[in-house]
């Protein structure tokens, strides 16, 4: 041991490889005779010695790996770094936050409701690229549409829609991807994702939560913060400067407190649509999208019946009230106190227990268990006692399943938030 390390010391300054695995093969050794060591004083000694040992072989190792990575990696240093390197590092960074259209399987007909929004954006990105010839002399597309309204009425769901509908460059960036440490690295970021929105276009540009990067401007904002603002203004103002109507970038911006958005930002998206919450044939719509994937007996009549009750419900709420309900059928099979063999073959949970008046029950669940009626032949077994599993018969989802759910599950927007939309549209608004 003490020969190894001795080698490894005089390696140390010329041959850090050899080194690491002088120091490796030494403290190894030396561990062993530690463990022998009788006497407690030398025992001591020697592994402070050896932590020593350790400590200088874990830097080596540190050492190596840098190294390593820089041969594979091609890393260059960041004092080697020159502008073009942080604009390519930069150029990469957005155009992660690309989205692919075929990524993202939403259609307008998947959006219920919200025709008047539809129908704007279609305006911005869908007619100018297949009608190019409607857009000409002062008619223009939109450069800048702002969504607004409470959580959870389809506004992030609209901007899907637009990536898969639309031909052109999708780019959903929030302010983690644009806000940086480094002094003038996030406006230079604003500029970058909008110069890569040109070069790809036609584009759209949609920021989620748009208040977090355009709230209103005041004296206690930070200078980074307030230049980054300033930038984002510059950009969309000039953004549309082309004449050419193909080469378009629109803004899409969400946001569920547009009250809180500076007026130069208000200014510049020049269609504020109000986002609300679903009527009833949007929500009979939505009933309908989502259950119709699932095997269940609900007539129209039952679906306008929950469009009703659930007056006050966002496309998010009821979207957790049908996930609940899904869930029903799974409750039922789990609970179930007797399984009956169809005409199928197959395993269906008695719901109603017991089956019938002479099934046999027995408060010894013990004594009662595999027990079989003569009459209607449902047998006393639970969901694991299945023979085999793939003959289940799984439960149909029915109206009452729904109805169960929505008793658990309230609304989660009060009259006094949609008073704040309702006024806000007023005066700077259109309804959606």
């Amino acid at each position: 041991g003490v020969a190894c390390i001795h080698r490894a010391v005089k390696l140390d300054g010329t041959d850090h490889n050899e080194a690491y695995k002088m120091y490796v093969d030494g403290v190894g050794h030396l561990l062993v005779a530690i463990k022998y060591e009788k006497n407690l004083s030398s025992k001591n000694i020697m592994m402070d010695k050896v932590s020593g040992y350790i400590t200088r072989a874990e830097i080596i190792k540190k050492q190596l790996k840098i190294e390593e990575e820089k041969v594979d990696k091609k890393i260059i240093p960041l004092h080697d770094k020159g502008p073009n390197d942080e604009n390519n590092a930069l150029k990469s960074s957005i155009m992660s936050t690309m989205i692919n259209a075929s990524d993202i399987n939403v259609t307008w007909e998947d959006v219920a409701g919200l025709e008047c929004a539809k129908g704007t954006i279609k305006e911005a990105v869908i007619l100018p690229l297949k009608f190019p010839q409607l857009y000409t002399g002062k008619r223009r597309p939109w450069k800048g549409i702002l969504l607004y309204g409470p959580p959870g009425t389809g506004k992030s769901f609209l901007a899907k829609a637009v990536a898969s509908e639309s031909k052109s460059s999708f780019f959903s960036v929030s302010s983690s991807d644009l806000i940086s440490k480094w002094q003038g690295e996030s406006e230079r970021a604003v500029k970058v994702l909008f110069e890569l929105a040109r070069e790809h276009s036609p584009s759209v540009i949609f920021v989620d939560e748009i208040d977090s990067l355009a709230g209103e401007r005041s004296n206690g904002d930070q200078d980074s913060m307030r230049r980054v603002k300033t930038e984002f203004l510059v950009q969309m103002e000039g953004v549309n400067g082309s004449s050419d109507t193909t080469k378009k970038v629109l803004v899409l911006g969400a946001t569920n407190t547009p009250w809180s958005l500076d007026p130069a930002f208000r200014r510049r998206f020049e269609k504020r649509i109000y986002v609300p919450l679903p009527n009833i044939d949007a929500r009979v719509i939505m009933f309908k999208l989502f259950v119709n994937d699932t095997e269940n007996n609900i007539t129209d009549s039952e679906f306008a019946l929950l469009g009703n009750i659930t007056c006050g419900y966002s496309g998010s709420d009821i979207s957790v009230v049908l996930r609940d309900a899904l869930m029903a059928p799974i409750r039922k099979c789990q609970n179930a106190k007797q399984f009956i063999i169809d005409d199928e073959g197959l395993w269906t949970p008695i719901i109603d227990y017991p089956s019938c008046c002479r099934c046999p029950i027995d408060l010894n669940k013990s004594r009662s268990k595999g027990k079989k009626c003569e009459y209607c032949n449902a047998q006393c077994i639970t969901l694991d006692e299945i023979p085999d599993p793939a003959l289940l018969r799984v439960p149909i989802i029915t109206v009452s399943d729904i109805k169960e759910s929505i008793t658990r599950n309230s609304c989660s927007v009060s009259s006094t938030e949609l008073n704040k939309f309702v006024e806000w549209t007023s005066e700077f608004g259109q309804d959606g």
